[in-house]
């Protein structure tokens, strides 16, 4: 299997270890890291560990390539189709150089988690900057925009979290941060990837831009327990 077809999987079971719950057969992020879990593969046992992990009062994400089979139990709150794109080649830093690119960490974990709030650049929590490293841009002392890594596994790591407060938008704030987060994986020898909503076209070229190319559509379910506490009722569509 191509660990890129099952991120969440890969970076649970390798770089991201540490932060996850779960076994042999499925794992999540801790709560307040992220809300991602993933099951091993699509067997039966593996489903049935992964709703395991899905307490009443709790949901998650499930991002992957194959078809999501939703584990008995649980109930697909919302489906929707993103794309897995791929730098194939080294993104190179921004042309304008490094000057006023911080690095955020757990200082501004509360700035961080507003700035994601108000802008929803995917799932992100307290602790989601634990993850991986993060950078932003701080126009008189406000916390403008930040991009940073997410899913990582030997070889790979995700381009993720890049949001820019609507007071700084059309400033290339977003465009210079995803490149200097994507040059530093390249500078580690390693693989930049990232995902969007099928639907954000907008995203998808500026990417492109960057020179990431479309790898494959990716099916995203968020799943929890029904208001029984059982899985049952229809999917809508994010």
């Amino acid at each position: 299997m191509n660990h890129l077809d099952r991120p969440v999987w890969a970076s649970l079971v390798t770089v991201h270890a540490g932060l996850s719950l779960g076994d042999e057969l499925a794992r999540r992020y801790e709560p307040g890291v992220n809300r991602f879990a993933s099951a091993r593969d699509d067997s039966d046992a593996a489903l049935e560990a992964l709703a395991r992990l899905v307490p009443p009062s709790d949901q998650v994400f499930i991002l992957q390539v194959p078809a999501i089979r939703i584990p008995a139990g649980l109930v697909a709150i919302k489906v929707a189709t993103g794309v897995q794109m791929v730098a194939h080649s080294p993104v190179t830093p921004p042309d304008e150089g490094h000057a006023g690119i911080v690095r955020l960490g757990e200082p501004d974990a509360a700035e961080m988690l507003a700035l994601a709030t108000l802008t929803e650049p995917g799932p992100f929590l307290r602790h989601t900057h634990r993850m991986g490293s993060f950078f932003g841009i701080r126009v008189d002392g406000r916390l403008a925009a930040m991009a940073g890594e997410r899913f990582r596994f030997p070889g790979c790591t995700e381009v993720s979290g890049v949001c820019t407060h609507p007071d700084f938008r059309g400033h290339g704030l977003a465009r210079r941060l995803s490149r200097h987060v994507a040059a530093a994986i390249a500078a580690r020898g390693e693989t930049a990837f990232l995902h969007a909503w099928k639907s954000n076209v907008a995203a998808i070229s500026l990417y492109e831009t960057l020179g990431f190319q479309w790898r494959c559509d990716v099916n995203v379910a968020v799943v929890g327990r029904g208001s029984d506490g059982k899985g049952a009722g229809p999917a809508s569509s994010a």
